[in-house]
């Protein structure tokens, strides 16, 4: 037995329904009265167990991987890696939650937290870190330093320090 696609319409006759006097649209969730967007409230894209995307995601501000995700640069505001998801290729996000597999280059503006089965495989940068015991990083974890974000693409590697010999005595003439 299917089930309809849509819910009934309410009657007409019942108080507050559309289009009577004095009625209000209905409240969405996450929309304050002004009716705009809470700021918690975010285009999100869920990748489901089970399920494996390649190519590019464009427009997501959080994401969350409980399936596969394999792509090459993501832009996003966060990233949520679950028990059991993967994600193969770059990405850079403002905060991410990793307890899944990461597999390629993060590039974390904020907060990176690696929880007791996340697994960081590659390369990744990150402000701040938190590892929970049994987390994992394999390859190269670098520490973006200052007081201020930093933009995208600008590199936060200390510049080489040259240094010339000097000579073990001094010369005689």
């Amino acid at each position: 037995m299917a089930r309809a696609p849509f819910p009934p319409a309410p009657s007409p006759a019942a108080p507050g329904a559309p289009g009577t006097p004095g009625a209000q649209p209905p409240a969405r969730p996450g929309a304050s009265p002004t009716g705009r967007k809470d700021s918690v409230e975010r285009r999100t894209l869920v990748v489901g167990r089970g399920i494996s995307v390649q190519g590019t995601i464009q427009d997501a501000e959080r994401l969350v991987v409980e399936g596969t995700v394999e792509s090459s640069m993501i832009h996003a505001t966060e990233l949520q890696v679950a028990q059991g998801g993967m994600f193969r290729g770059e990405i850079e996000v403002e905060d991410a939650d990793l307890a899944g597999t990461i597999d390629g280059t993060l590039t974390v503006r904020g907060s990176l937290t690696i929880r007791a089965t996340g697994r960081l495989i590659g390369k990744a940068k990150c402000r701040r870190l938190q590892v929970e015991d049994g987390g994992q990083v394999t390859g190269q974890l670098e520490m973006i330093t200052g007081a201020t974000p930093l933009p995208s693409g600008v590199d936060t590697a200390p510049a080489p320090v040259t240094a010339s010999p000097e000579p073990a005595e001094p010369a005689t003439p």
